[in-house]
C-alpha cells in the first residue's frame, strides 16, 4: 500500500527512476533500517525527503522523525507497548501516558481539537476563502522598518489574556482595546494568542482586530500542528503564523514553511536549546528566528539564554542569512531590552510585562525607557 502510494512521484516533481529509489527506501525501512544511512546519495536524499512529506501527510513515522531529531515533546498520546517492549501483555504497564510537561499536554490537546474543526471545515473550503482574506501585510517589513527607525529592537506586543503559568494576567479584558493601545505606543506588530483552553484566547479576537482598523501586521500565536491551521489562520487575517521547533521536526517545518510563503504568511519560527537552532539554520527559507527563553521542562525564564544562541558561528551564520531574531521571555526592563539588542536581538516579543499595565501604551514606554511611537 505504501509503495502503491508513493511509487508515482507526487506533488515533488520526481518522475521515471525515481520511483525505484522510492521503493528501495521504502524497502529499507520495512526492514528496520534508517532512511537516514541512504544520506551520501543526493538523489535519495531528495526522494527521502519527499517520502518523509508524503508519510508525515498520512501520519506515519512522526514520532521516529522526531526523536532522531532530539525532539522531546510526543504528538499523541502512546495507544500501545513501547517499540522495544518484550513480555506478555498482562505484565505490560503504560505508565508514560501522561503528557511529559505543559506544552506535550497543549500539543496533544491541539490535535484533538483540530481533528474536530477539520471535521466541520474542509481544507478545500479554507483554500476557496482564500480570496475573501484580508490581504497579507508585511510582518518581517515592519519590524526592520522598526528597528531602522527607533535603533531599537522592534516589538511584537502580546495581546494574552491568560497563561497556564501565570493565570489571568488583565481582568476586563478588551482585545481590540489593548491593540490599540499598543499600536498608539510604537508597536510594530502585534501577536494574538488564538488557544482557547490554555491562554483564554480565540480566533474571533484575531478578527475583531483586524476589523477595527488596527494597521499593526497580525501574529497568530497558535500552536501549529497541522497545515491544515495554516489555511485557517490567513482567512482570519492572520499576516504571520508561530512555528515551534520544539514541537515540528524539520520536515514538517519545511513543508509549512512552502505553503506559509504560497499564501502570503510570514512564519516566526521557535527554537528554545542549541539544537533546534542548529536544525533551523540548516533550513533555508526562513526569515524570522525567536529565541524562547522560557525552559520546557521547567517554564524557568533565563535571558541568558538568548545571548548563549547567539555566540560564535550560529551567530555569524545568521548574519549571513540575513535571519532577524527576535527576543522571547524574561523581558521586563529597558536592561533586558539592551541585554539581548547586545546579543544580536533585533525584536522581541512580549506580552506579560505590558498587558498587565493599567495603560499598555506607558507600559511600552516605560519598557523601553522611552517612547518608540511614531
Amino acid at each position: 500500500m505504501i509503495v502503491a502510494a508513493f511509487a508515482g512521484g507526487g506533488d515533488g516533481g520526481c518522475s521515471g527512476g525515481c520511483g525505484l529509489v522510492v521503493v528501495a527506501v521504502v524497502m529499507a525501512m520495512v526492514h528496520g533500517m534508517k532512511a537516514a544511512t541512504l544520506s551520501s546519495d543526493p538523489l535519495v536524499v531528495v526522494v527521502d525527503d519527499e517520502l518523509k512529506s508524503k508519510e508525515w501527510e498520512i501520519g506515519v513515522l512522526k514520532d521516529e522523525i522526531a526523536a532522531m531529531q532530539g525532539i522531546r515533546i510526543r504528538r499523541t498520546p502512546p495507544i500501545g507497548p513501547p517499540a522495544n517492549y518484550v513480555g506478555t501483555f498482562e505484565d505490560l504497564h503504560y505508565e508514560d501516558t501522561a503528557p511529559r510537561n505543559k506544552l506535550e499536554e497543549i500539543v496533544w490537546t491541539k490535535y484533538g481539537e483540530v481533528a474536530e474543526m477539520k471535521e466541520k471545515i474542509a481544507l478545500s473550503s479554507l483554500k476557496n476563502a482564500l480570496g475573501n482574506a484580508p490581504p497579507p501585510r508585511d510582518f518581517v517589513g515592519s519590524l526592520k522598518e522598526s528597528y531602522l527607525r527607533t535603533g531599537l529592537p522592534g516589538l511584537i506586543a502580546e495581546v494574552k489574556k491568560a497563561s497556564p503559568s501565570r493565570g489571568v494576567l488583565r481582568e476586563n479584558f478588551n482585545p481590540v482595546e489593548v491593540a490599540k493601545a499598543y499600536e498608539k505606543g510604537g508597536a510594530a506588530c502585534l501577536s494574538v494568542l488564538t488557544d482557547v483552553k490554555y491562554f483564554q484566547g480565540s480566533f474571533e479576537n484575531l478578527e475583531a482586530i483586524r476589523n477595527a482598523g488596527v494597521k499593526c501586521p497580525l501574529l497568530c500565536k497558535e500552536f501549529i500542528v497541522d497545515p491544515w491551521q495554516l489555511y485557517y489562520a490567513r482567512t482570519k487575517g492572520a499576516d504571520a503564523v508561530l512555528l515551534i521547533a520544539a514541537v515540528l521536526p524539520d520536515i514538517d517545518i519545511k513543508y509549512m514553511l512552502k505553503i506559509c510563503k504560497k499564501i502570503g504568511l510570514a512564519a516566526l519560527v521557535e527554537v528554545h536549546d542549541e539544537n533546534e537552532m542548529d536544525r533551523m539554520l540548516a533550513i533555508d527559507g526562513i526569515e524570522l528566528i525567536g529565541i524562547n527563553n522560557r525552559n520546557l521542562g521547567t517554564f524557568k525564564v533565563d535571558i541568558s539564554n538568548t545571548k548563549k544562541l547567539l555566540e560564535g558561528e550560529r551567530g555569524e551564520k545568521l548574519r549571513q542569512k540575513n535571519i532577524i531574531v527576535v527576543g522571547e521571555s524574561g523581558l521586563f526592563t529597558p536592561a533586558d531590552i539592551a541585554y539581548v539588542q547586545e546579543a544580536g536581538v533585533k525584536a522581541i516579543l512580549v506580552g506579560e510585562s505590558i498587558v498587565k499595565q493599567k495603560d499598555p501604551t506607558k507600559g511600552i514606554r516605560e519598557l523601553f525607557g522611552k517612547d518608540i511611537s511614531a
